[in-house]
């Protein structure tokens, strides 16, 4: 197999440039407040197919022999590569077929049916689609198209470490979403050679945290499961290859809980107005993990493909979490009157009510037999509160309500 070097990253970056979007930098005045560096955001969200795989998924096709593309392409893929390896078979006039998760989101799937690939849905997660594709290759005799466990596909990706460094020379730190390793494994090995002063940290959700347990253990190891919203990191195993290149040349793998993406996602649409998948706000999360101040530091939005339920999902429960809308439960005596009242209560400590549930038949007491639940919009946990405390020094005994609206 190919090693990583200057020359492979020169070529990628020539073929590469065919079919890729600028994706230049932004400044991040909100993150950059927030955890005391000078944040820059690499938008892979913005990317042809949504992320970064068009590079590494290009890049690989586009190096294979032609007798090589006739005999079909097959990949396994959580919707990404996926996505990458159709849009790039199509350049090329060649077969894909992807294997992917049967929880893969319907977006991501009916995008890689919309480049002309054959989809086939196998397992709960990565690891078990990419045993599914391994299957397909062998009984079919199709070419294998490794999502991250390949040199050349890792070239492809690392081509983003080349932009970065073009457009911010004194970068100081570069945070990179790791799956299964193969973005990571360019971008990194890239950065050593052109600076080994830019330090590279590497970001893996807690519940999939394959890449760090293997570099604790000293060998590649393989998780028991891989529970995590951000499906496009869900992986088990590192790969083989990519795990050597990690290993060398990131500098740090920082690891980050789901509820934290959740955060993210309600940071970047209100101040960015940016989509990005859980995936891609590993990056994003991990800014507040950092333990340096003063630094440029550039976050990889790795992709931007998240179906409309999941989004409305994050909202919701970005909101919930962040104390913005809460359900409180009131008892009042059932006479006319009394909603009034509530309503008049809230209003002055200017709560907005979402909903309302009025129920007469929770208790036979006349002078506490209705529960009134409020749903309400306010501006924070300390609003929150301040509404909780009118409601009881006014002698509602209210209690919250655990909710998803």
């Amino acid at each position: 197999m190919e090693q990583l070097s200057i020359e492979m990253f020169e070529d990628a970056v020539s073929k590469v440039g065919e079919v890729i979007l600028p994706t230049p930098l932004v400044y991040s005045e909100f993150f950059s407040e927030q955890c005391g560096n000078k944040i820059y955001l690499k938008p892979e969200n913005m990317q042809h197919t949504g992320a970064y795989k068009i590079r590494g998924a290009y890049y690989k096709i586009s190096t294979l022999p032609e007798e090589d593309r006739k005999k079909g392409l097959i990949t396994a893929s959580a919707g990404n590569h996926a996505q990458g390896v159709a849009y790039a078979a199509k350049r090329f006039g060649a077969k894909a077929v992807i294997v992917m998760p049967t929880a893969t989101p319907l977006m991501k799937v009916n995008r890689t049916k919309s480049y002309g690939a054959e989809v086939v849905l196998h397992g709960d997660v990565y690891d078990d689609a990419c045993e599914e594709a391994y299957r397909l290759a062998e009984e079919n005799g199709y070419t294998f198209i490794h999502p991250f466990d390949d040199p050349v596909v890792a070239a492809g990706q690392g081509t983003i470490a080349m932009e970065i460094i073009k457009e911010l020379p004194t970068v100081d730190y570069i945070l990179v979403p790791i799956g299964g390793g193969g973005l990571a494994a360019g971008v990194s090995t890239l950065v050593k050679l052109l600076n080994p002063n830019i330090k590279v940290i590497g970001v893996e959700p807690s519940g999939a945290a394959c890449m760090k347990k293997s570099i604790e253990a000293g060998k590649v190891i393989t998780l028991d499961s891989a529970q995590t919203i951000a499906d496009g990191t869900a992986v088990k195993t590192p790969g083989n290859t990519t795990f050597e290149y990690v290993k060398k040349n990131v500098d740090e793998i920082i690891t980050v809980e789901d509820d934290e993406l959740i955060e993210s996602y309600l940071d970047m649409v209100e101040c960015h107005k940016m989509v990005c998948e859980n995936s891609g706000l590993l990056t994003i999360a991990a800014l507040r993990h950092l333990d340096f101040k003063d630094k440029k530091v550039v976050s990889i939005l790795s992709g931007g493909n998240m179906d409309i339920i999941t989004m409305s999902s994050m909202i919701q429960h970005g909101l919930i979490q962040r104390g913005r809308i809460f359900t409180v439960s009131v008892l009042l005596p059932d006479k006319p009157g009394q909603l009034a009242m509530v309503s008049d209560i809230i209003a002055k400590e200017q709560g907005n009510v979402v909903k309302l549930e009025h129920n007469q038949f929770v208790s036979i007491n006349r002078n506490a037999a209705v529960e009134l639940r409020i749903t309400l919009e306010c501006f924070g946990m300390d609003h929150r509160d301040r509404i909780m405390t009118r409601l009881e020094k006014e002698g509602y005994r209210p209690k919250l309500v655990r909710t998803n609206l």
